[in-house]
């Protein structure tokens, strides 16, 4: 499948539909290829800019989607093509609808205890036959790791969602990526949490007003912190720009 992909701010995203990163997250499922998926918002970006670990994992995985609004108006502003944005919860909803289809198999890793269990529930009430062979809650400790890893590794799955919050998951999908074996493994932030209910989304206005960003500051104040980032990945995008017309 040919996609471009959009430098920004030296994270290499990929410019496709919800449509086409479905398709592509299937392939990779297909063909086994062992593939860590990342979906990168502003925050994520800005992060990466600090966090030399989390950037190389970023240049290296097999796909980055655009997970943002900022995301996708930094690529306009860098003058490239971005036709939508790939906003991870969305896509976990699209491989989950087509998953009994496919027969693919589902393992829900992360969050607080009992989340995964009440987020398997409402997968299987919104899609049924759909197979979630696994879950297992993010608070571990580094002794409990080979027994997580030989539990994902014996369930099989064809999809494992790790929410275990930036840059954490993405650093341990990629340090246990070859011992997991797992086809295609995403790091999904709060997604299980959404499912289960124990955290709101952003009305469907303030997504299309693309607002989300702010729902979340507004519904979570722990988070207000983190909304800093933004304006200053505006302002780091921006200065990106200008260097290039030197």
């Amino acid at each position: 499948m040919a996609y471009q992909t959009v430098n920004i701010l030296n994270v290499p995203v990929a410019a496709l539909t919800m449509r086409e990163a479905v398709a592509q997250v299937q392939r990779f499922i297909d063909d086994k290829e062992n593939a860590l998926i990342a979906t990168a918002n502003a925050e994520m970006i800005m992060n990466a800019q600090h966090d030399a670990a989390l950037r190389e994992i970023l240049q290296t995985a097999e796909l980055v989607v655009p997970d943002g609004a900022g995301t996708v108006w930094a690529a306009h502003h860098l003058g490239y093509e971005m036709p939508e944005r790939v906003a991870g919860y969305d896509l976990v909803q699209a491989l989950l609808k087509e998953a009994p289809k496919r027969g693919d198999r589902v393992f829900f890793f992360g969050s607080a205890p009992g989340i995964a269990e009440s987020a398997k529930n409402k997968a299987e009430k919104l899609y049924p036959g759909v197979q979630i062979v696994g879950v297992r809650n993010g608070y571990f400790t580094a002794e409990d790791e080979p027994e997580i890893i030989n539990e994902i590794r014996d369930a099989k799955p064809d999809i494992l969602l790790a929410a275990l919050g930036v840059p954490k998951q993405e650093k341990w999908l990629q340090k246990y990526r070859e011992e997991l074996g797992v086809p295609v493994s995403i790091g999904v932030g709060g997604t299980l949490d959404v499912m289960a209910g124990n955290v709101r989304r952003a009305p469907k206005w303030m997504q299309k007003a693309k607002l989300e960003w702010l729902f979340r500051g507004l519904l979570q104040p722990k988070r207000a912190g983190r909304l800093v980032a933004l304006p200053k990945f505006v302002l780091r995008v921006h200065r990106a720009k200008k260097g290039r017309k030197r």
